[in-house]
């Protein structure tokens, strides 16, 4: 089996593995006061401040979680909710077309309660420009959110630049920065970002675990209640084996991201050169786009006949589309950004990570040629 869908998740790395299974033994909850429960709570705050020297940020800054989406949802829902809270009534929300859903749910779903949200139109590679973001703001605008790097296409935002005009407005800005971490270069601080979300299985830690970056001196309501658990923010017993091996995967990823990055961009090169001889091919992401990801489109192939060829001949790769009972539904990132239906349908996404070797990119390469030509047949 060829893995080429590191930006849907990355394999838990061996270091990270060994150390869940570390702290996994440990008996006690991290938030009891006895012997059992301190030793878990300083796995859990090594994993934090791990993460947090790793994003150049100070640990109490992280709220640990879920993941993303919860981490998405809280910034949107707790943000509005004090909004709302404050003054009595719905305000503005300003986001993007190409978000992830885990942004574009919780914005429609404030939407369809009375908030007034502006989704900004992408440029042909997925882009934003801090003009786009000042136009769109309000005196009542309650909150900014853009990602840092799009999951389909590895655009990378100027987050400082977008980020500063809403500071400019006094408006706070969050990004779902969950795909740079291990590929792409942080600098939360000098961004000047409010939030900042992330998922530790995108940098070879565990699924489930997540973290919240909240800039110091910021009020975040909590969305869900219980504990006073992370600072009252986010209740429920610590996830002591999840939060430390995120911390160990983080510091070695943080360790070699340059060099990844070099090797990343030599794989996907040499993807793009032994796929371009397939007739019409449109290559969608920019040139310097997370070098992590490509998205190709090969017209007048059906992009789920090109998952199912590809998946027999050993090759895991995603659609830039997603599948829901059978029936491929047209990326909206891919529309976002000018592709017509078919030809998003028509999108696949590989997408490599710091194992991958060149072996398995030609391969790759190999089978997405031979898929085609049966897809198209």
């Amino acid at each position: 089996m060829i893995y080429l869908d590191y930006a849907a998740t990355h394999p838990m790395t061996p270091e990270a593995l060994a150390a869940y299974l570390e702290a996994a033994a440990l008996p006690g909850n991290p938030a009891s006061i006895h012997a059992a429960g301190q030793a878990a709570r300083e796995r859990l705050e090594e994993g934090r401040a791990r993460v947090a020297a790793a994003l150049g940020v100070d640990a109490r800054t992280l709220v640990a979680n879920s993941g993303g989406t919860e981490g998405d949802n809280h910034v949107l829902l707790g943000v509005t909710r004090a909004w709302e809270e404050a003054r009595g009534r719905p305000g503005h929300l300003v986001t993007t077309l190409t978000e992830h859903s885990a942004v574009l749910a919780p914005a429609r779903a404030l939407a369809a309660q009375g908030w007034a949200v502006t989704f900004l139109t992408p440029d042909a590679q997925g882009r934003y420009t801090p003009e786009q973001l000042a136009e769109a703001l309000r005196d009542d605008t309650a909150l900014v959110s853009i990602h840092h790097a799009n999951n389909e296409l590895g655009t990378v935002q100027d987050t400082p630049a977008l980020a500063a005009v809403a500071a400019a407005r006094g408006v706070p800005y969050h990004t779902d920065a969950v795909q740079a971490p291990g590929v792409l270069p942080l600098d939360l601080g000098g961004w000047g970002v409010t939030f900042a979300t992330f998922s530790a299985h995108k940098w070879g830690g565990p699924r489930g675990v997540g973290f919240l970056y909240v800039q110091r001196g910021t009020a975040l309501p909590p969305v869900t209640l219980g504990g006073g658990q992370e600072g009252g923010l986010r209740p429920g017993t610590g996830n002591t084996a999840g939060v430390y091996a995120a911390g160990v995967a983080l510091t070695h990823a943080e360790a070699v991201r340059e060099e990844a990055f070099a090797h990343l961009t030599r794989l996907r090169q040499r993807f793009l050169e032994q796929v371009a001889s397939l007739p019409g091919l449109r290559v969608n992401h920019p040139p310097d786009a997370s070098p992590k990801v490509a998205s190709v489109t090969v017209p007048g192939a059906d992009g789920e006949a090109l998952l199912m060829n590809l998946d027999l001949l050993g090759v895991c790769a995603s659609a830039g589309s997603a599948c829901s009972a059978g029936t491929m539904q047209p990326s909206h990132v891919l529309t976002a950004i000018g592709l017509a239906q078919a030809d998003a349908r028509a999108t696949l996404r590989f997408s490599f990570g710091r194992a991958t070797t060149e072996a398995e990119v030609d391969a790759a390469a190999a089978a997405l040629r031979q898929a085609a030509e049966w897809s198209r047949g």
